[in-house]
């Protein structure tokens, strides 16, 4: 028997009113299928919804075994389209028609462009995302990898739709988004979904994360994990293909850590 019951709670995309689990599933580096599957399963058993992949992951093919044996209304599917599919409304909705046959689902929840082109208005890109939405392949669009100046370009740029997050990387030892793109993102409604959050498992060993491991008897991950959900707003999505390491994972949720823990993170 497990000590601790699992107890997901929800939060609000954006600014849309549709809610998906506090913590979701990453998909980058996944090779062990089977592993994989077990350990996501897992997850969704126990409320978790949310799956990220991208075209250039090649792993959305896995989430379509996913998505097949769970069920496409029980998940949240995010995917991305790589720049240089970007460069028309044409070539970004075949990229899109692309990931969805690899789904093998008629649409996703969420499309973003992966990262900014660097030889295309951020005005063009948008509009170009946006069309996915308007071809009804995906609900709702945002942006990942956007600077503050870039999410503020894209936000004034949409005809129809509305830039719902920006995923970025956000980490116990990479925390620049803290001083532009967080507090841009909360002011705004814009979800933070923050990849990589666990710094490749290169957590936190030092003495105030050692005497918060001592307070808590919680593990460097689910310190990690609990630190960037006490964020509003953000959402981790760690990546794992072993079923143990994904019981660490879910032990991150259900508590909090205390406000004078939260000072002694930030301080380090």
């Amino acid at each position: 028997m497990e000590s601790d019951p699992i107890k997901i709670r929800y939060t609000y995309l954006g600014n849309t009113g549709e809610r998906v689990s506090e913590i979701g599933l990453g998909t980058y580096g996944i090779t062990n299928y089977k592993k994989a599957e077990a350990a996501f399963s897992y997850a969704i058993e126990r409320g978790v919804n949310l799956i990220d992949t991208a075209e250039i992951y090649n792993t959305e093919d896995f989430v379509g075994s996913i998505i097949k044996r769970f069920g496409r209304d029980k998940l949240f599917i995010i995917t991305k389209v790589w720049p240089k599919n970007l460069t028309t409304k044409e070539s970004t909705i075949k990229s899109a028609r692309g990931s969805l046959s690899k789904l093998g689902t008629d649409y996703v929840d969420l499309i973003l462009i992966h990262w900014p082109h660097r030889n295309m208005s951020i005005r063009d890109q948008v509009r170009n995302i946006e069309a996915v939405q308007k071809e009804g392949l995906s609900r709702f669009i945002g942006v990942s990898n956007f600077s503050v100046e870039q999410m503020e370009e894209a936000r004034n740029s949409t005809a129809s739709a509305e830039i719902v997050c920006n995923e970025v990387k956000y980490n116990l030892e990479e925390r620049e988004i803290e001083e532009g793109v967080l507090p841009y993102s909360q002011k705004k409604k814009i979800s933070v979904i923050a990849y990589t959050p666990l710094a490749n498992g290169n957590v936190s060993k030092g003495a105030s994360f050692l005497k918060i491991m001592n307070e808590t008897g919680r593990t460097p991950i689910q310190i990690s994990l609990n630190f960037i959900l006490s964020h509003p707003g953000v959402i981790p999505i760690p990546k794992t293909e072993n079923i143990d390491h994904m019981k660490d994972i879910l032990g991150s949720v259900g508590w909090s850590l205390s406000t004078p823990q939260l000072n002694l993170l930030n301080e380090a």
